[in-house]
């Protein structure tokens, strides 16, 4: 009796099919993302970009009578190159650059210095939880709420000749003149106007940081200087970060506070933007637009030697890098990196830092 080997099943259609790849679920999200953004890119473009545009072509050009070389008055604009340009580095005129550009640059550092210190106290003031926290909160914002031009009005009654802040100091300082006593009253009442901006967004990060964090330094017998400086700072770093970096592109282009309080064609207070208007309202509208994209440069080299050099993150790319690299290892390595392990330098069982 003979036996025959069995026969192998033929494969299916249904066995040979390749598995389907699975979709990932931000597949398309960038088209999607471009359509959503598209009419705001286009507000900017029409709001922004066109205005840059127009400053620069008139930065080529100067306008207004001028005499030909026959001698005859001509009307209308001419185009001079880069004269305007280097016109503002020479004779008095760059002198008064130079004035005006150190001006924006002391403001600039002194009230984002100030306003971070003060800012930073506010916030921490204001997570606190005690009776009566939302008046507070509410009078601390309202310096904030008060439209610039109305805050350097109310601080110009201030530093009024018979103002209170003569009557507290006991003095006759004249503040709406030439020398130091113009630029403090410039830099105290932008720091009081924009100082609770910061203490905002950072009272927005430390509301992120969870209590978990602190109760595992309490146990671990941290003192508040070092949950304040090794916990509470490093996590709120991204909110204050960003708003300095508002701070500062705000600040460089300070211009209706010093204009009000102090006045124009004062040289102690004269910043940039001032100096542009000033040659605007002569109708000098070539030098007026050299000099408004002079300071957007400015602004623009400040802004990227922040991000780059201190690693603000305005846009949220470190956290989408981070999110893809801790995909990328737990894909690798078959597992997940417990997100609150680094966290301010705790260990396990060896306190804040390793000590």
């Amino acid at each position: 009796m003979s036996t025959t080997a069995p026969v192998a099943e033929r494969p299916t259609p249904e066995t040979t099919k390749k598995p389907k790849r699975q979709t990932s679920f931000n597949e398309g999200t960038g088209r999607l993302a471009a359509l959503l953004l598209s009419p705001t890119m286009i507000v900017l473009i029409l709001v922004v970009g066109l205005p840059i545009l127009a400053a620069l072509r008139e930065s080529l050009y100067t306008s207004g009578q001028q005499i030909d070389e026959s001698g005859f008055i001509v009307q209308g604009s001419k185009f001079v190159g880069l004269d305007n340009y280097t016109a503002i580095f020479s004779g008095e005129t760059g002198t008064r650059f130079w004035n005006a550009f150190y001006n924006t640059t002391f403001f600039t550092v002194a009230c984002v210095v100030l306003e971070t210190v003060l800012g930073v106290a506010m916030a921490l003031v204001m997570h606190k939880a005690f009776r009566g926290r939302g008046i507070v909160r509410a009078s601390i914002l309202v310096p904030w709420a008060i439209p610039t031009v109305v805050s350097a009005l109310l601080w110009k009654w201030i530093f009024q000749a018979d103002g209170i802040a003569n009557e507290m100091l006991g003095t006759q300082i004249l503040w709406s003149t030439e020398g130091w006593q113009s630029v403090l009253s410039v830099i105290v009442a932008d720091t009081w106007k924009t100082a609770p901006f910061i203490g905002l967004l950072v009272l927005a990060g430390l509301q992120t940081i969870p209590t978990d964090v602190y109760e595992a330094a309490k146990v671990d017998g941290a003192s508040v200087w070092q949950t304040f400086t090794r916990i509470t700072m490093p996590l709120v770093k991204p909110a204050l970060l960003v708003a300095v970096l508002f701070r500062i592109l705000d600040t460089l282009r300070i211009f209706d506070l010093p204009f009000v309080l102090v006045g124009p064609n004062k040289e102690s207070v004269e910043t940039l933007s001032i100096l542009a208007y000033l040659e605007a309202n002569q109708t000098r509208y070539g030098p007026a637009a050299a000099y408004a994209t002079l300071l957007f440069i400015y602004v623009a080299v400040v802004a990227y030697v922040f991000v780059k050099l201190l690693g603000a993150d305005v846009f949220g790319d470190a956290i989408q890098r981070k999110t893809k690299k801790n995909g990328r290892n737990g894909r690798g390595r078959g597992k997940q990196t417990d997100p609150g392990a680094p966290v301010a330098g705790l260990t396990a069982g060896g306190g804040l830092g390793g000590e």
